[in-house]
C-alpha cells in the first residue's frame, strides 16, 4: 500500500471540498475554495438593496464565464488527477472553474476601479485603490492554487483557468464600458425594470455622498415640515 492511499482525506462541513485530515493549511485552502460561493451570495444581496442595473450586468458576465467553462471541460474532456476525491459534478479539469471565476472577478474589479471609477480621488482613496486590487490579486491566487494543493486539478488546468478567466473578464468589462453602458438608461425605463426598481447611477461620479447628500436633504425637509406643522 503506498503512502497515498493512507492518506486520509477529510470533507469540510456541509460541503464536497475534501483535505488531508490534520492539515491546517489544507483546512485554510478549503474553506478559500468557497470564495466564490460568498461571492455570488454577496451579489444577489447587492442586486436585492442596490438594484444596480451594471451589477446586474457584472453578474451576468460571470455566469457567460461559466457557462465557457462548462463548453470548454465538456468539449475537451481533460480528466481531473485520478483516485484522490470522488467527483462530484463535471468530471473534467480543463481549465479550473474556480481559478477561471476568480480571475474573471478579480480582472473586473481591478478595472472596474482603475478606469471606471472617476471621481475626485484623495490620496486615501486612491490607498484603497490598490489595497483592492492587491487584495483581489491574493485572493484569486489562493484559491487557484488551493485546487492544486488539495489535487482537484493539475498546474496547466489551474494556470489555463487564470489566462481565461482573465482574458474574458477584460472582455466583458469592455463591452460593458462600451456598449452595454449605452443601452442602461434605456433598460431602466422599460415596466419590467421600473416595477423591480431597477437604477441606473452610472453618471453620478461618487454614489456614496450622492446617496448621502440626498438623504441629508430630506431628512432636514421633512423636519422642517414636521415643525411647521407642530407649531
Amino acid at each position: 500500500m503506498s503512502q497515498e492511499d493512507l492518506v486520509r482525506w477529510k470533507p469540510l462541513s456541509f460541503t464536497h471540498i475534501e483535505y488531508v485530515e490534520g492539515d491546517i493549511l489544507g483546512f485554510i485552502l478549503a474553506v478559500s475554495s468557497l470564495f466564490p460561493i460568498f461571492i455570488l451570495v454577496s451579489f444577489v444581496t447587492h442586486i436585492y438593496f442596490r438594484r444596480e442595473i451594471h451589477t446586474i450586468c457584472f453578474l451576468g458576465g460571470i455566469f457567460v464565464n461559466e457557462f465557457i467553462n462548462l463548453f470548454l471541460k465538456l468539449h475537451y474532456r481533460e480528466l481531473r488527477p485520478k483516485g484522490v476525491h470522488m467527483t462530484h459534478g463535471v468530471e473534467y479539469g480543463w481549465p479550473s472553474a474556480h481559478s477561471q471565476f476568480m480571475s474573471f472577478f478579480m480582472s473586473y474589479i481591478i478595472l472596474f476601479c482603475y478606469i471606471r471609477v472617476k471621481h475626485e480621488l484623495t490620496w486615501l482613496d486612491k490607498l484603497w485603490k490598490h489595497f483592492v486590487a492587491l487584495v483581489m490579486f491574493l485572493i484569486t491566487v489562493m484559491v487557484s492554487y488551493s485546487r492544486f494543493y488539495l489535487k482537484y486539478h493539475t498546474l496547466s488546468q489551474v494556470f489555463s483557468g487564470l489566462l481565461i478567466g482573465c482574458l474574458l473578464g477584460m472582455i466583458w468589462f469592455t463591452l460593458t464600458q462600451v456598449i452595454f453602458t449605452t443601452y442602461f438608461p434605456i433598460l431602466v425605463e422599460l415596466k419590467v425594470c421600473k416595477f423591480f426598481m431597477i437604477r441606473d447611477s452610472t453618471l453620478i461620479p461618487n454614489i456614496l455622498k450622492f446617496e448621502y447628500t440626498a438623504s441629508l436633504q430630506e431628512s432636514n425637509s421633512r423636519l422642517q415640515m414636521t415643525t411647521k406643522k407642530v407649531s
